[in-house]
């Protein structure tokens, strides 16, 4: 069976399974797996008529176990959007696990969280240390640029799926409120397929 995400960019259908199988191998769910994501443009997630109809597509796919949807707020309360997102889409999720994670301001945002970890890889430079406040940030792809040498662009489709492999999860469930809502609702996806979890979140990820 198949956790399947609705995305919104390239970059996230890429690094999306990347993230989300990292998390089931921290959470030891080896029985649950990451379906190809399915992506919609910016308007189509914040319709429900393109949520409606990006949720029954996952559904048509076999293995179809649970839907995560999963995309940028940018300057939206993450809160509200996904409250309003998560209701449209549990009227058609036919009763499986459905949830919405919305990231504050953007993905990139998480990667920022925990510099630290990145540093020595994808351009990063050795000494780079994460804001204070990353989710702060209305550019986090610009932010991350601001730590990388001056002819090294960030590439969503590259950079995404690559530092989404290696950051270091429990610094940005340290520090960033929509990372840590995206841990909870691996959880809660992973009991409501009936599959033992752990102590959940990690005990290391939860302080710093």
């Amino acid at each position: 069976m198949k956790i399947y995400p609705l995305v919104e960019g390239h970059g996230e259908v890429a690094a999306a399974p990347v993230l989300l199988r990292r998390l089931l191998a921290a959470a030891e769910c080896q029985a649950v797996d990451v379906g190809r994501p399915i992506r919609r443009t910016q308007s189509q997630l914040r319709s429900q008529a393109g949520i409606q109809a990006g949720v029954r597509l996952a559904l048509l796919q076999p293995d179809c176990a649970a839907v995560v949807i999963l995309f940028d707020g940018e300057d939206d309360c993450p809160k509200e959007l996904a409250a309003k997102v998560r209701t449209w889409a549990r009227e058609v999720a036919a009763g499986k696990p459905c949830d919405v994670v919305v990231a504050y301001r953007e993905y990139e945002t998480w990667f920022l969280a925990a510099l630290e970890s990145l540093r020595g890889q994808y351009g990063i430079r050795p000494d780079a240390a994460a804001p204070a406040q990353p989710e702060s940030r209305r550019d986090a792809k610009g932010a991350l640029e601001e730590f990388m040498p001056r002819d090294r662009a960030y590439s969503e489709t590259g950079d995404q799926p690559a530092m989404s492999a290696v950051f270091d999860m429990g610094l940005a469930h340290q520090r960033n409120r929509s990372f840590r809502k995206l841990v909870k609702v691996i959880g809660e996806v992973i009991i409501g397929l009936q599959q033992p979890l752990p102590d959940w979140p990690p005990p290391a990820w939860r302080s710093e």
